[in-house]
C-alpha cells in the first residue's frame, strides 16, 4: 500500500511523529521514523519510538492523527485506471505492514478501498515482512493459490515476501522505497502501473 498504491510515507511519518510528541516526548527525526516503518504494525512501531510499552490509548492517538492527515495522501499516477481495469477480471487483495485499520483509513480516504476484495494488515500475522505469512493469508482469503498470484511492492522486503510465499514477485519501480540495487528477488520490474495491466492480460 504505502509507496506502491499511494504516496503516503510523509503522512504516516508525520502522524507517528505527532503521536509521540503528544505523549510528552521530543519529535523524532523523520528519518528515524521512516527507518522504523518496516518493523511491523502500529503497536510495534509506537513501542520503538516511545521506548516503552504502548497500549490502546497510544494506538488510538495514532489512528486519529492518521485520519486527520489522510485526505492529503496522493494516489500514484496510473494506479486508478490500472485498478479499474484489473479489478473487473481478477480478485485483488492488499497485504500491508501497516495495521488493517490504518490501511482502511488511507485507502478509504483516497477512494481505493472498494477496488479490493481482501485487506490484510500487519497486525493480522505473527511475523512482519519479509516473512511470507501475510501474503499467504491474503491468498487464502482470496481463495487463490500463491502460485497463481502476483505480489506487487516497492520495498525489498515486499519482493522477498513474495518469493518466499511462492507468488510472482513484482517490483513497483515508481514506489518511494524501490531500490534497483536491492531488487534481486524481483521476477518482474514494472516501470509504471499500466505495465501490470499488460502483465495480467498476457497471463
Amino acid at each position: 500500500m504505502d509507496g506502491t498504491l499511494i504516496d503516503s510515507i510523509a503522512v504516516v511519518v508525520d502522524a507517528y511523529g505527532q503521536t509521540v510528541r503528544g505523549f510528552g516526548l521530543p519529535l523524532p527525526p523523520a528519518a528515524l521514523i521512516r527507518d522504523t516503518l518496516p518493523a511491523g504494525p502500529v503497536m510495534v512501531i509506537l513501542e520503538r519510538l516511545l521506548g516503552r510499552r504502548a497500549g490502546p490509548e497510544e494506538a488510538d492517538a495514532y489512528q486519529r492523527a492518521l485520519a486527520d492527515r489522510a485526505a492529503t495522501v496522493h494516489v500514484y499516477p496510473g494506479i486508478r485506471p490500472m485498478l479499474e481495469s484489473i479489478s473487473r477480471r481478477i480478485p485483488l487483495a492488499v497485504f500491508t505492514g501497516a495495521s488493517t485499520a490504518s490501511c482502511r483509513t488511507l485507502l478509504g480516504a483516497t477512494g481505493l478501498l472498494d477496488s479490493f476484495d481482501v485487506i490484510v494488515g500487519g497486525d493480522e500475522v505473527d511475523q512482519p515482512k519479509p516473512s511470507p505469512n501475510g501474503v499467504l493469508l491474503a491468498c487464502e482469503q482470496m481463495g487463490v493459490p500463491p502460485e497463481r498470484t502476483a505480489y506487487v511492492g516497492d520495498h525489498p522486503y515486499d519482493l522477498e515476501s513474495a518469493r518466499r510465499a511462492g507468488t510472482l514477485a513484482v517490483a513497483a519501480s515508481w514506489g518511494s522505497m524501490f531500490d534497483p540495487d536491492r531488487s534481486e528477488h524481483a521476477d518482474v520490474i514494472l516501470a509504471e502501473p499500466a505495465d501490470l495491466t499488460a502483465l495480467v492480460r498476457r497471463e
